[in-house]
Order: structure tokens, then sequence, then C-alpha cells
């Protein structure tokens, strides 16, 4: 590459740079600098969700209610889901939070055997039954529409055949504690 080819590209990507910095619709801050302003992402309209602490939610009440007990314990397999699971004699309850979703998105974005829609006064809410194909008792999730994203209360079995209706335990939980859910 010869000098005037790299004077060249140096000078078309500086021209570049400065047209982008003309459209961007910044503004000229106090220090000089430029700034801009971009308007709100999903994550900023879930940020109802942001402060929302999945082992801080569940009263005592709700837990004995549950057949749970505290302290929950924080389940972060997946970083943009994370959530708390409290252990009882018959199920696990876990608490899950997800900025990014709705009840809608996550209808097509999960690996459910079956998947309603219904709602929770007047909430978005879905019974999520989780894959396996049919071989595998997953458990169930009720996925409501909370702070711009969605909370899920999930119930899975602490032992083979300690609760014949999961879904029936995670919605009688979710229902109890909807009221207290970011809007």
């Amino acid at each position: 590459m010869t000098a005037l080819s790299r004077t060249l590209i140096s000078a078309t990507a500086g021209l570049v740079l400065i047209g982008l910095a003309g459209c961007s619709g910044g503004t000229a801050g106090g220090n000089g600098k430029t700034t801009t302003e971009q308007p709100p992402t999903s994550s900023a309209a879930g940020s109802g969700l942001k402060n929302f602490d999945t082992c801080a939610f569940f009263t005592q009440e709700d837990l004995s209610a549950a057949g749970v007990e505290g302290p929950g314990e924080k389940a972060e397999q997946l970083s943009f889901e994370p959530g708390c699971s409290y252990m009882g004699e018959k199920i696990l309850l876990t608490l899950y939070k997800n900025e990014e979703e709705t009840v809608d998105k996550y209808e097509t974005g999960g690996n459910w055997d079956k998947y309603e829609k219904f709602s929770i006064n007047g909430r978005n809410a879905a019974r999520a039954v989780e894959g396996g194909g049919g071989t595998v008792d997953a458990g169930c999730s009720i996925v409501l529409d909370a702070g711009g994203g969605v909370v899920l209360v999930d119930v899975t079995e602490s032992k083979p055949d300690s609760v014949s209706d999961k879904c029936g335990e995670a919605e009688k939980i979710a229902r109890q504690v909807e009221p207290r859910l970011p809007k």
C-alpha cells in the first residue's frame, strides 16, 4: 500500500466520522464534548424490574402458603433471567425475572410443550409447561407481564408424584402475589 493510498483511506475515514457525528443529533455539552440522547430501548422499558429482587419479594406468609421455606437461594443459570429458589417438602418454587421479554414474546422464545395465554386481574399471563417432550415432568411456570418485562413463578416437584397439578400450584401463588408486582 502506498503512502498516497493510506492518506486517502485516512482522509475518507475521517470524513465519514465527521459526517456521522453531524447526523447524530448531538449537542455540545458545557465541557466541549458532544453528547447524544437516544430514545429508550426495550431494556429501559423494563427498568421497572431493574431493582426487583427475586430473593426479597416473597413474604413469609407467601412462602408458608406455598409450602416452602426461606431464605431462598439465588438461581442464576441465565444471566438475563435471574431468580431465587425456595425448597419445600413437595415443591421447588422459583421466582425469575426477565427485563427484556413479554408474555407474547415468551410464547415463541421458549421450549414449551404447552403455552396457554390468559389474564390475572387484567395482567397478561400464560401457563408455560416446560419442554421435555413429555418424557420428563419438568414443571410449570406462570409468566406474568410486570414492570416492562416478565416475572415467572415456576413450580417443579421436590420428589416424583408429589404434586398432581404444578400449573395449578404456580397459578395459585401467582394470583396471590400479582397485586404486588410492578405494573
